[in-house]
């Protein structure tokens, strides 16, 4: 069988804004947006496939397009973390496609190009994170995904999606320029290089009291990730269309700031050298009081996208905790934790979509007795929170497992305990909603009459996301051999 073609990586990134240049330009040609649409997302899908056996046989590809200062350069190197991060962006695009069309086209949505092109301009913001070969590139890239997003979240032009934007918006801009910026000039003056290195470039030119503090402004500067208290912008961003949301939750924005925190944990500061010194457990104590805290607000809501924002807060700190605590076990987690989470979590969004489309209803009250009416949508919902809550046999156990193996080693009970705490607040407050949907009376007030199931197409997209999150389950193997190559 004939290998893929290796694009340069400037190529790979390309594809998605010449993508977007094409859609917008078809605005007036339905069809020819939506066939634009498809043909971008399996271009890049399969121009991301071409580097993953180079990339795993440790010949991943380079570029350098120009030096700005000493040790400063626009350039691009994809290693294995970055090759996961644009695997996850490229495999759930071609999903997500399938149902924003379906979706965007039942709900009446106008202004469909300009919606598409901004969603292929975030997932080429993804590509650039992801092949970035230094910490200048990658804000670049970061604020671009950040500033291509506020259209999305806006869409709809309600007062409500104008405010919930303005929040998305300053927080995520407030805490990169703010914070992650001066963390990046910090680490420039004080190393003379910013080129992402195996085992870190920090050790050694920044006292050890003083690597605590770096540590702090990178984790709080990557926003994106949602630690407390900069995880409003989460919430917020819910006023947008259920696609968007899937976008944001589960496939470019959060998976962003969680790889950026890994990217910044390995390459930055070494695993080893966290590991040694400590630095990063007053992190994960804050990742893990995020953890609990985040499940316990989504325990008191009822809004079903609300709930599943918070859910994401606390699962976004899974993968923080596991950087932090800095074992090989607890980063093998954290990175299998970003595909496992991408796949449920998707699951989850598609099925609130798909509830809105079919009945118009968006609080978990309003769900008793739906799931008989809607038993795909439903079943697809069950196997997504079964995976979050980490439950055999979907892929979520395993990045628990290790998560939780690596604490134990390093003796951090306080996340050990979040970890066991979140997992049965999982239970609480997302299990039961499809309980409910199953075998609840049908709602006061609210009858089921007249109901039916979601499009095809987007039950096709749920199928496939949530058969997804059983096959993590059983071929763990080349997530798990790919997590080990960063730390081992």
């Amino acid at each position: 069988m004939a290998a893929l073609p290796t694009l340069a990586p400037m190529w790979v990134i390309a594809i998605p804004f010449i993508g977007a240049a094409a859609i917008a330009a078809s605005h007036n040609h339905p069809r020819l947006r939506d066939g634009l649409g498809w043909l971008a997302s399996i271009a890049f899908f399969v121009a991301v496939c071409g580097h993953i056996e180079p990339t795993m046989s440790g010949l991943g590809a380079t570029q350098t397009l120009g030096e700005l200062l000493p040790g400063v350069s626009i350039g691009f190197a994809l290693e294995p973390l970055g090759l996961l991060f644009a695997l996850i962006g490229a495999s759930l695009w071609l999903v997500a496609t399938l149902y924003a069309q379906s979706y965007m086209k039942h709900m009446d949505y106008p202004h469909l190009a300009r919606f598409f092109a901004c969603y292929a301009i975030a997932l080429g913001a993804a590509a650039g994170m992801a092949f970035s070969a230094n910490l200048l590139t990658l804000f670049i890239f970061y604020e671009i995904l950040t500033l291509s997003t506020y259209p999305l979240v806006t869409h709809s032009g309600s007062e409500e999606a104008r405010r919930g934007g303005r929040v998305y918006l300053f927080y995520l801009l407030a805490s990169s320029v703010g914070l992650l910026l001066p963390a990046i000039i910090w680490t420039y003056a004080a190393t003379g290089t910013l080129t992402f290195q195996s085992g870190g470039i920090v050790d050694g030119h920044i006292a050890p009291h003083w690597v605590p503090v770096l540590l702090g402004l990178f984790a709080f500067g990557i926003g994106k990730a949602a630690l407390m208290p900069f995880h409003k912008w989460l919430p917020s961003a819910m006023v947008a269309p259920a696609p968007v949301s899937a976008l944001l939750h589960a496939v470019a924005v959060v998976k962003a700031g969680v790889f950026t925190v890994l990217k910044v944990v390995i390459f930055v500061f070494g695993v080893e050298t966290l590991s040694d010194t400590g630095a990063g457990i007053w992190v994960s104590w804050v990742a893990a009081f995020t953890i609990v805290a985040a499940s316990l607000v989504a325990l008191t809501l009822d809004d079903f996208k609300a709930r599943l924002a918070y859910s994401t807060v606390a699962q976004l700190s899974y993968v923080v905790v596991g950087a932090m605590v800095a074992t090989p076990l607890a980063v093998i987690g954290a990175v299998m934790q970003m595909a496992m989470h991408a796949v449920a979590k998707i699951t989850l969004f598609f099925s609130a979509g798909a509830i809105q489309v079919a009945s118009n209803r968006k609080k978990i009250q309003q769900f008793d007795g739906l799931g008989r009416v809607m038993p795909y949508t439903f079943a697809f919902m069950t196997v997504g929170i079964l995976s979050i809550i980490g439950l055999p046999i979907f892929g979520g156990m395993w990045s628990k497992w290790y998560l939780l193996l690596g604490s134990l080693q390093a003796e951090q009970w306080i996340v050990v305990g979040a970890l066991l705490i979140s997992s049965l607040l999982n239970i609480l407050y997302l299990l039961i909603i499809p309980l409910r949907g199953f075998f609840a009376p049908a709602a006061e007030g609210v009858p089921t009459e007249g109901l039916h199931e979601a499009p095809l197409a987007q039950r096709i997209a749920m199928g496939v996301t949530a058969g997804g999150c059983v096959l993590l389950f059983f071929y763990p193997e080349p997530l798990y051999e790919l997590a080990k190559g960063l730390v081992l």
